[in-house]
């Protein structure tokens, strides 16, 4: 379907306002288009959403050319460069974003020497790259000030990037989006999507759960893990879930830790400095996810469906603990403050799926962040806006486009790139109540 789209008259609709949902509301908003609407089932912050959170790490990139790159995964590692670098310049000079990003520098490492061997050939921590090695216990320990790392770091090794690195306070930025986009024009509405309208071989709108229809021109699914319930993505999203917990820090404790680079680990987990609102800091354990079977009616046998929790299960709290061992074990034993599950949704090859749906032409995908979609908000909806006018980069849409045949006999327990815990992904649905943390719910 050619693009016949007039912002003036043509009226969108997305559904889900988290972070894709809310930066393709921005970015349609900005761009002129005059008649938004998002639908959420929650108010902005969504407690469920996975940008409503005090921090994500961002490591920022600088543009490189095609040429540069080579082989048969170069238009995806093309496509990935560009995308982050583009992300990079809008954290540090789009002043909606700005403010929220701290350039604090970051650290990478691991444990084990296989995995060290592996995030070397990922990351290429080089001289030229800007890292620079740390081998020992001491040397993390003096990154940091005195008093913050006290830990022995058994079997580490990383290497510390001192800029072009940081984190970013997600929620704030989650929040300035949606707000912005109402400034401009974008209409919140805050329910529950039950199904898409199915009309002449296209989908016309969403209907929600008291009854009413909202249609449009085009209808932009931005759905996060919750999308495969709406739509038959064919095995592409695995729903996931990842885990975090906060503890209470005392204004001496927030002051020492201010403005600290970020310290992760991929086996064992990361943290960032306390929310100075709060006075919390937050931990997550590094693990390959928890999904939540249950039989399906799709030719996969099985989904992984969300649900919100402010717990996290005990195992991923020894994970937490096991963290702080190593590196703080001053407040390895602290009391949890507040936890919850965070869900996201993989892709087989763990690339976007920003994409038109080749049997409803007036329906745009904007899913498949795969744990790292957070950083991209300033600038994913204008990629997912260029989708549905049909003027995404050609790279770029064979990078993001639908693509079944890649979950032709998926394996679902794949770990995707990712290590720690017991190396597996394990099954929320196999937790009975008193396998659950007792940090109660914090909305």
């Amino acid at each position: 379907m050619a693009n016949l789209l007039d912002p003036e008259s043509s009226t969108v609709l997305i559904i889900g306002c988290g972070t894709w949902g809310s930066s393709t509301a921005l970015w349609l908003a900005r761009s002129g288009y005059k008649h938004v609407t998002v639908l959420d089932p929650y108010p902005v912050p969504s407690p469920i959403s996975a940008g409503n959170d005090v921090n994500k790490i961002v490591e920022g990139r600088s543009r490189k050319p095609f040429e540069s790159y080579s082989g048969p995964k170069a238009e995806f590692e093309w496509t990935g460069n560009e995308v982050r670098a583009d992300a990079t310049d809008a954290w540090a000079n789009d002043p909606l974003f700005r403010e929220f990003y701290h350039e604090t520098g970051y650290i990478i490492s691991a444990s084990r020497p296989e995995t060290i061997k592996e995030l070397y050939d990922d990351e290429q921590p080089t001289v030229e790259n800007g890292f620079t090695e740390v081998n020992t216990a001491a040397q993390f320990r003096s990154l940091m000030p005195e008093g913050v790392l006290t830990g022995d770091f058994p079997g580490w090794k990383g290497w510390y990037k001192a800029r072009g690195a940081g984190w970013v306070h997600a929620r704030k930025a989650l929040i300035a989006a949606t707000t912005e986009a109402q400034r401009i024009g974008v209409k919140l509405v805050t329910a529950e999507v039950t199904r898409l309208i199915f009309e002449g071989g296209d989908v016309k709108g969403a209907v929600v759960a008291d009854g009413m229809s909202y249609r449009a021109d085009r209808t932009l699914l931005c759905a996060g893990a919750s999308a495969p319930q709406l739509l038959d993505l064919r095995n592409q999203l695995r729903p996931t879930a990842w885990t975090l917990a906060h503890m209470k820090m005392t204004i001496e404790e927030v002051n020492l830790y201010k403005d600290l680079p970020v310290l992760f680990n991929v086996e064992r987990g990361f943290f960032v400095e306390p929310d100075v609102d709060n006075h919390e800091l937050k931990i997550c354990d590094e693990h390959p996810g928890y999904c939540n079977w249950s039989k399906s009616t799709l030719d996969c046998g099985r989904a992984s469906t969300p649900f919100a929790r402010h717990q996290i299960p005990k195992n991923s709290e020894q994970g937490i603990r096991q963290f702080l061992q190593e590196t703080m074990p001053h407040l390895a034993d602290r009391s949890f403050s507040f936890a919850r599950i965070c869900w996201c949704a993989d892709t087989p090859d763990r690339e976007f799926l920003i994409s038109k749906h080749p049997d409803y032409p007036s329906l745009v995908l904007g899913v498949g962040g795969s744990g790292h979609g957070f950083m991209h908000i300033p600038v994913i909806g204008k990629y997912i806006m260029q989708c549905m006018e049909d003027e995404l980069e050609p790279r770029m849409q064979r990078t993001w486009r639908w693509r079944p045949e890649t979950a032709v006999g998926r394996d679902w327990d794949a770990l995707q790139g990712r290590w720690g815990g017991p190396n597996k992904v394990r099954n929320l649905a196999d937790l009975g109540e008193g396998e659950w943390t007792e940090v109660g719910a914090r909305l």
